[in-house]
């Protein structure tokens, strides 16, 4: 058990999945600073001195902050159209990583062409 275990997780893909989880962990907490730290200050200077974190309604004795909502949205965006332009760059050099690697079958010898040629007389002699 523990041997299939340890092919298990010594597979390409898991590891692969192990590190893109930690690198998008480190990587959303960099997206929730700039946007935390840099987009939503800025953005409420704009819009006249407003800290988005303390937007809030009061609903009978609960307190709803939909500003933090606010700030989750602006930071899933981020992290959605950095991640689009990522697979959109690692797409674009699969593709020419492909078109090398197909490179145009080689011209027929001499010998395939006088065989081939052979052939297609056998062929209409005896149609």
């Amino acid at each position: 058990m523990w041997q299939e275990f340890k092919e298990f997780a010594m597979k390409g893909n898991v590891l692969d999945l192990a590190v893109a989880v930690v690198i998008g962990g480190a990587f959303g907490k960099i997206v929730s600073s700039l946007v935390n730290d840099l987009i939503m200050p800025l953005v409420g200077i704009l819009l006249g001195g407003v800290s988005f974190e303390q937007l809030s309604a009061q609903v009978g004795n609960a307190v709803v902050s939909y500003g933090i909502l606010i700030q989750s949205i602006v930071d899933f965006f981020i992290i959605a159209f950095s991640i689009f332009l990522l697979v959109k760059a690692i797409n674009k050099v699969k593709k020419k990583e492909e078109e090398v690697a197909d490179p145009e079958p080689p011209a027929p010898s001499r010998e395939e062409v006088l065989l081939t040629e052979i052939r297609d007389l056998l062929k209409n002699k005896t149609s």
